[in-house]
């Protein structure tokens, strides 16, 4: 899926209860909590400023009509619990959860908040949805990958290199 095609989904899950705010007269200001399994590094911040562009590219703004709220798990299981526990605790309209190990915990944080989690091996297989199509619960998201390529990008790499005997270590025969 592309970025753009993400961001519309990100879009519409935080617009659906728009159109009653604005019917009560409260103000449409969505918050949005952001889980990284990744460390507060030039790669992670890349990401949340292509997340945040994606967002402006439809109209959401932070500190304007939306509010992000990031934490960074890094690669610390217990400090990602504990992030994944403030964040609902703050009580964000959705949350957006990058990697594995960070749905797992956020999974156990919260069956209630919408979870959008990306760069997830393979969610079915793992339990975390139902099917791809539909997904049930409160998770959704985005696999890292499609399973069933595997095989393909095998063949491609015999088709590239034919002395290629195995994949996962040494692949040269003499």
């Amino acid at each position: 899926m592309k970025r753009r095609e993400f961001i519309s989904l990100l879009g519409g899950t935080l617009s659906w209860p728009l159109a009653a705010r604005a019917q009560s007269g409260q103000r449409a200001r969505r918050r949005i909590g952001v889980l990284m399994g990744i460390a507060d590094d030039q790669e992670g911040q890349a990401r949340l400023t292509a997340l945040k562009q994606g967002l402006q590219e439809s109209g959401w703004t932070d500190a304007h009509n939306i509010q992000i709220d990031v934490r960074w798990g890094g690669g610390d299981i217990g400090q990602i619990r504990a992030d994944a526990a403030e964040l609902v605790n703050t009580r964000p309209d959705i949350i957006l959860v990058y990697s594995t190990r960070v749905l797992n915990a956020m999974r156990q944080a919260t069956q209630n908040i919408p979870v959008v989690f990306l760069a997830i091996s393979d969610p079915v297989g793992l339990g975390y949805v139902k099917s791809l199509a539909h997904p049930g619960g409160n998770l959704t998201g985005f696999m890292l990958y499609e399973v069933s390529v595997a095989g393909k990008l095998v063949e491609l790499l015999k088709e590239m290199y034919p002395a290629l005997a195995r994949v996962g270590g040494p692949s040269v025969q003499p």
